[in-house]
């Protein structure tokens, strides 16, 4: 009985850490709220209780997040984006 609990421990040991979820967070590396080691893993983003898989930038305290505004693009060539507020849910998969 023991031999079983010690495997259980020692799997559970083994998970690598993830890093905590910022209050916000940017896909874009040139923005300072960009942060590379959270992208190593696969995140989710419930906004308002849906899924959602087009965010772009986030922010749990304010409650917002930028979604791209269909194909438009700035002068600078990135997409357009529209700022929506709500409820934001923040996890890993």
């Amino acid at each position: 009985m023991q031999a079983v609990s010690d495997t259980f421990t020692h799997t559970m040991s083994d998970t690598p850490t993830r890093p905590e979820l910022p209050d916000r967070l940017s896909i874009d590396p040139r923005s300072p709220h960009y942060l590379e080691a959270v992208f190593h893993h696969d995140i989710g983003i419930r906004f308002n209780d849906k899924e959602r898989h087009d965010v772009e930038e986030y922010c749990i305290s304010e409650g917002w997040i930028k979604v791209p505004a269909g194909k438009t693009l700035d002068r600078k060539g990135k997409p357009l984006l529209l700022s929506l507020k709500g409820r934001v849910e923040v996890y890993y998969r």
